[in-house]
């Protein structure tokens, strides 16, 4: 069995910083690309930023310079450390191994 479980999210205001969640079980991360998501109301579902490879990483353009993805293979365990939140960063923030979702983790940004 494959489970993700995001976690991290909550309510910060403008500038403030959120630091992201995903544990595994039944997979190995550090054998995957490993991308997080995120979904605002009425909107598309888009990718923030991925990793994989030794350490490899890519982001959007949206967060580039705010956001920082990374993973502790000992952990099997991924991070994304938001700095700089914005309100149009509000969403819920998914990750994806292995066409596996986790159910997300809810970042509201807001004074």
């Amino acid at each position: 069995q494959v489970q993700l479980v995001e976690s991290g999210g909550g309510l910060v205001q403008p500038g403030g910083s959120l630091r992201l969640s995903c544990a595994a079980s039944g997979i190995i991360f550090s054998s995957n690309v490993i991308g997080w998501f995120r979904q605002a109301p009425g909107k598309e579902r888009e990718l923030v930023a991925a990793i994989f490879g030794v350490a490899s990483t890519n982001y959007a353009d949206s967060v580039k310079g705010r956001f920082t993805v990374s993973r502790d293979n000992a952990k099997n365990t991924v991070y994304l450390q938001m700095n700089n939140l914005k309100p149009e960063d509000t969403a819920v923030y998914y990750c994806n191994c292995a066409n596996y979702w986790g159910k997300g983790t809810l970042v509201t940004v807001s004074s």
